[in-house]
């Protein structure tokens, strides 16, 4: 409905590359609002592509005065590339 298949494409290509990115860093690369950043990506996790990390403390000061675009992050999940390693795990051998 409302999220472009062509920026979703463009979020998950960058996400599956960096692995983890924070939103505030997601919402510089697309030139993008936290929000509306933020509904695309639950878009993806409804998916199961990607998953929010829950930080707790996640800045080092433990000050509760950093904007939460700055430390909420978000982590890229391939269950098709891991279920093809794992499947490539237990495929019997020949000759062994």
């Amino acid at each position: 409905d409302g999220v472009p298949s062509l920026i979703l494409s463009e979020l998950s290509g960058y996400l599956a590359q960096r692995r983890q990115a924070p939103l505030v860093d997601l919402a510089h690369r697309f030139d993008s609002s936290p929000e509306a950043l933020r509904a695309m990506l639950e878009v993806l996790a409804r998916k199961g592509r990607v998953r929010r990390i829950e930080n707790g403390a996640a800045c080092a000061s433990g000050c509760c005065k950093c904007d939460l675009a700055s430390v909420e992050t978000y982590e890229w999940v391939d269950p098709a590339g891991e279920a093809e390693r794992g499947a490539s795990n237990l495929t019997p051998t020949s000759g062994g």
